[in-house]
């Protein structure tokens, strides 16, 4: 890989751990394209180098990632960048991967950290599913992974209310594993991953963490591909433009569609309720 092609994000070794930065601090880090597919090409890096043994992700400035880039409207949700190969994500490569979560992590701020094998935030960061506010839903799997880590009824408030807690409540929650002041995050997190890389055994590490995404891993896919298809139809429709400009205006959106009469027939199967 060459890092001087990557554009969004800043990666760089230290001592067989790979720090992958998100680089957009005037922007908070919002997600973009671009920043979505220099990720997956650090992905593949982190996974094929044998010198890397360990991964932290974090976020430049005052934010970890505060949410998709809304700057051009509701498009933010649904642009795309050409790829030359299939997205690589944090629970598909060989390396443990550890999000320190130093701000605000907001929609795909905070579901793509759900990907990470370990989450460590600062006491005070904003942390929320938020995507239900914005007309959206939730993507990245997080509808199985919120619901693993924190149990289903903690996942249903998180996800459907896309209320905005803070790095202690997620902790509280089971969403993040640990809590280090703002100024020791980093060093906390660099700290575990240079545990990993010198006194365990890279084989040994890679079947554990693919033994225990197993299970879990296998539904990924497949619900990552049912999210696709609501969330292609839903960046188009009148209630993701009522929740954007609510947000961008700071005003109570007025939503307009109805599940009952607005699902398009070739999604509404996906949307069958449970049996009972």
């Amino acid at each position: 890989m060459n890092t001087n092609e990557l554009q969004h994000i800043k990666f760089e070794i230290q001592d067989k751990v790979a720090l992958i930065t998100l680089n957009r601090p005037e922007q908070m880090n919002t997600w973009t394209p671009i920043m979505s597919r220099d990720l997956s090409d650090a992905m593949y890096e982190c996974d094929e180098n044998d010198t890397i043994r360990a991964v932290v992700i974090t976020g430049a400035g005052r934010a970890f990632c505060a949410g998709a880039d809304l700057s051009g409207g509701e498009d933010g949700f649904t642009d795309r960048v050409e790829i030359n190969r299939p997205p690589m994500w944090p629970y598909q490569i060989r390396k443990p991967v550890i999000a320190a979560i130093n701000g605000a992590a907001v929609g795909v701020g905070i579901t793509y950290s759900m990907l990470a094998d370990m989450r460590l935030a600062t006491p005070n960061a904003k942390i929320g599913f938020a995507m239900v506010r914005r007309g959206i839903l939730p993507e990245l799997a997080s509808h199985v992974t919120v619901s693993q880590v924190a149990g289903f009824s903690r996942a249903a408030d998180l996800l459907m209310t896309g209320r905005i807690i803070s790095g202690q409540e997620a902790a509280d929650m089971g969403v993040v594993g640990e809590i280090v002041d703002g100024d020791a995050l980093l060093t906390r997190a660099m700290e575990i991953a240079e545990d990993i890389a010198v006194n365990t055994a890279p084989v040994s590490v890679a079947v554990t963490k693919a033994l225990m995404w197993q299970n879990l891993g296998a539904n990924i896919p497949k619900l990552m591909e049912a999210e696709g298809k609501f969330i292609n139809w839903l960046g188009q429709s009148a209630d993701v433009k009522a929740g954007v400009q609510a947000f961008l205006k700071k005003e109570t959106p007025d939503w307009q569609m109805s599940p009952t009469k607005d699902v398009p027939e070739d999604l509404a199967d996906l949307l069958k309720r449970p049996a009972g």
